[in-house]
């Protein structure tokens, strides 16, 4: 951000320099210190202060310049930046007209020349307007700025990335911020491809890809090296645990994601019975502090979309989606689940304009004063419904089953009741969404029959499936795509396993590549257990590498 502008003038170049020194000497840290020779060429830098959309503080001017005033000058310079203090420097045999042109050019205060020393008789005075000035400065905002209203295909994607990457961003809806559309205008982009990414540099991406975002935010998007001991692929809470204990143990760990650190956890707006956290913790917290233990060891991130995972002499080879390739001795799999997929009429159409799965964190605010729909009934479902009710007029919970105490935490189920502005609508489900370039309406069957209601937002929380189409097919996974792993092996494919030695707990069919937390075969879809799942694979992984 431009640092803010002290402004001094004199005609005399050897007082100028004295005044310049002293300002820089005091506030050149917080303050950039410009010069003028005379008022004229002044008001001409003032201009141009403007033109760059700079801000000036302190205007500090010499009375007796040829050509302009001291007065003169800041009477014409208060019009350009009104906000600015103005000081007058004055000789004796000018202090009553510097006094008359307090009122005349609403100078703040003049200084008598010499004001040697500056620490007695400069600096107080300019400290003391200086302070005022800030109390009223708001900067210029010149970070990153999404220019998108809420309903444009993408505009969620776009923000739920920067946000669960923790990249400061402001969010500019047109129909909220009337300078939005102007700021597109002066780019000269068109204003019907929404989302607009507007970078501080200048630059502009209109309907972003992830990829692309990662890339001109700073993410690292290539890895460092092409070798490395062991490869996660997944940077939830399995595969943050497997990377702190991987990295603090002496592997040379990478850690891929196409997304963000943290997983489906990372999007939970609250988790209240992970140990050692008595007032509970959002899932944003959590893989935050996760990430930074992990980066603290040297786990190395990376932002990218892994397409495939071959076998090669004992190596694994890992392929990223621009084709690039990593060799490493370990893989783990620790990519999770993802929400399954409302499959009525209008899911697809309002999917990201109305519809969304998961987001409590990065919509909820936008839901205030919104009446929205909940679907489902387990933990995450619950923990959404006490995070929207803090924003939202109403939330109304829709729960295909008779009740939520088989599929919830008692403590959620008490802190729903506890909420006034909360219904759990039970024996009910959404069959069908309706609008035009947004959702409008939802279709409800009750147990007393079919109802239309006028509806902004529905989020779905009905359960997950795991993310592993991509796997190749020497990695064995059961009918709906969980990966087998340990004793399952034996359970569930007998001759998937070749090896004369049982299968690790954790180890796939592919000897050397493992899988922990919520993709795993049987595994318990808890966050306290995907960690313990990821900090275990890597004693497995020691053992493995022994026998090579």
């Amino acid at each position: 951000m431009p640092k803010p502008i002290l402004l001094a003038v004199d005609d005399d170049t050897s007082v100028l320099e004295a005044v310049v020194q002293d300002l820089r000497r005091q506030y050149g840290e917080h303050y950039r210190i410009v010069r003028a020779a005379s008022g004229a060429a002044a008001l001409d830098i003032c201009r141009q202060l403007i033109e760059r959309k700079d801000t000036v503080a302190l205007f500090l001017s010499d009375q007796r310049m040829p050509g302009m005033t001291g007065v003169d000058f800041l009477q014409q310079a208060m019009v350009l930046f009104p906000e600015a203090r103005r000081v007058l420097l004055t000789a004796y045999a000018d202090t009553e007209a510097a006094i008359r042109a307090i009122n005349s050019a609403k100078i703040h205060y003049y200084l008598n020349k010499p004001w040697d020393p500056p620490e007695e008789k400069l600096y107080p005075v300019l400290d003391d307007l200086l302070q005022a000035w800030n109390e009223g400065y708001k900067p210029a905002y010149d970070g990153i700025q999404v220019v998108s209203v809420r309903w444009a295909q993408g505009d969620h994607v776009v923000r739920d990335f920067l946000s669960r990457n923790r990249i400061p961003f402001k969010w500019l809806n047109p129909e909220q911020n009337p300078e939005a559309l102007p700021l597109l205008c002066e780019k000269g982009i068109d204003d019907s491809k929404l989302p607009v990414v507007l970078f501080g540099d200048g630059t502009a991406l209109v309907q972003p890809t992830t990829t692309q975002l990662a890339s001109k935010v700073g993410l690292p998007t290539q890895a460092q090296q092409d070798y490395y001991d062991v490869v996660i692929v997944g940077a939830g809470p399995a595969g943050l645990a497997a990377g702190v204990y991987g990295a603090s143990e002496g592997l040379k760990t990478l850690l891929v994601d196409a997304y963000a650190p943290g997983g489906q956890a990372g999007s939970s707006s609250r988790i209240e019975n992970y140990l050692g956290f008595p007032e509970g913790l959002s899932g944003d917290e959590l893989a935050k502090r996760s990430w930074l233990q992990a980066q603290r060891l040297g786990v190395e991130f990376l932002t990218q979309r892994v397409t495939c995972v071959r076998s090669e002499n004992g190596y694994h080879l890992v392929q990223m989606s621009d084709d690039r390739e990593i060799t490493c001795r370990v893989c783990i799999l620790c990519t999770g689940v993802d929400y399954l997929k409302l499959d009525i009429p209008g899911a697809e159409k309002f999917s990201g304009a109305g519809l969304f799965y998961g987001a409590a964190l990065t919509e909820a605010t936008s839901c205030a004063d919104e009446e929205v729909y909940i679907v489902g009934g387990a933990n995450s479902a619950g923990q959404a419904a006490m995070h929207f009710s803090r924003h939202a007029k109403a939330v109304r919970m829709i729960v295909r089953g008779p009740s939520l105490e088989r599929s919830m935490s008692k403590y959620l189920i008490d802190q729903i009741a506890s909420r006034p502005n909360i219904s759990v609508e039970t024996h009910t489900e959404i069959t069908g969404l309706a609008g035009d370039a947004r959702l409008e309406c939802v279709s409800i069957s009750t147990p007393h029959g079919q109802e239309n209601r006028p509806a902004n937002s529905v989020f779905i929380f009905i359960g997950a499936a795991p993310k592993t189409s991509w796997l190749p097919r020497e990695i064995v996974c059961d009918s709906k795509g969980f990966v087998l792993a340990g004793p399952d092996l034996k359970a569930h494919a007998r001759n998937a396993w070749k090896l004369e030695r049982d299968p690790y707990l954790l180890e796939t069919s592919v000897p050397g590549i493992f899988t922990a937390g919520d993709v795993r075969y049987g595994s318990v879809k808890r966050c306290a257990s995907a960690v313990g799942e990821g900090s275990i694979a890597i004693q497995f992984v020691h053992q493995y590498l022994a026998t090579l």
